[in-house]
């Protein structure tokens, strides 16, 4: 039997989640790359680890960004809720308005950084309407759906499951189950949030469970992809760990790290 020809041109892809404002890092994450893909979460309402950056420190100050902060560490949703609605309503606009607007800047400068070609699926913190505005050609937005890159293909789904933070992304366990059904079998699972299980989903600095997906584990045991991308847990317990035939890995908090996780091939 003949050798099998070795392939003239091996396939890198660089995967980012998390960006939360970090456009200079995001500028340079294609670099080296034949694509990039990002796993969302691009606006920064709030930095836990400095209170001074983000949506919310701008309009209310970095003393009540502390505050907020504390209180959702502790798990005081309720008085966290209630600080912020009081904050709010002491604005002279409206709150959708005055978040849309800080939106679309952080976006506009954002999507400008992203490189060509770039696969992009939304996170739990984004504005999922406003993303048809500012992609660009060379991004392609993908939400229960799939994409071939160099030879393997790519399922995306976006967005979070339903918490008591209340994100502007936030789906019923319904919606987003169909859309894991809706992608079907892949060689790469690409998510925002990652499969249900402990040690992926626990985050060591907010000392919390993040929401993980049971629909995401299923789908992971029963078609086993080679690998099952995701973030959102900034700070996870595990950050990699292998399921089956499938390797897990949390791609990492880029607005923290500015590096890119990379898959070659």
């Amino acid at each position: 039997m003949a050798p099998t020809p070795a392939r003239n041109h091996r396939t890198r892809v660089h995967v980012v989640s998390d960006v939360h404002g970090n456009a200079r890092d995001l500028a340079r994450a294609g670099e080296g790359a034949d694509a990039l893909v990002c796993l969302g979460d691009l606006v920064l309402f709030l930095d836990y680890a400095d209170h001074s950056r983000g949506i919310f420190p701008d309009l209310f100050g970095v003393e009540n960004a502390d505050r907020i902060v504390a209180l959702r560490t502790a798990r005081r949703f309720e008085e966290a809720r209630l600080l912020g609605a009081s904050l709010w309503a002491g604005l002279q606009e409206n709150r959708a308005t005055v978040i849309e607007e800080a939106v679309r800047k952080q976006y506009a400068e954002l999507f400008t950084a992203f490189p060509t070609p770039t696969y992009a699926t939304y996170g739990n913190v984004d504005m999922p309407p406003l993303w048809r505005e500012y992609a660009g050609p060379g991004t392609t937005v993908l939400d229960g759906e799939r994409v071939e890159i160099g030879g393997r293909v790519f399922g995306f789904v976006g967005g979070g499951l339903r918490t008591p933070m209340r994100t502007p992304y936030e789906i019923s366990d319904e919606e987003y189950a169909a859309k894991i059904e809706a992608v079907g079998e892949v060689d790469v699972l690409c998510t925002h949030i990652p499969p249900e299980v402990p040690e992926l989903v626990y985050d060591t600095v907010a000392r919390r469970f993040e929401r993980g997906s049971r629909a995401l584990l299923d789908a992971i045991r029963r078609t086993r992809p080679r690998y099952s991308l995701f973030g959102h847990v900034h700070q996870p317990l595990v950050k990699r760990m292998r399921i089956g035939a499938t390797e897990c890995v949390n791609v990492g908090h880029f607005a923290s790290t500015g590096t890119p996780w990379a898959l070659e091939w």
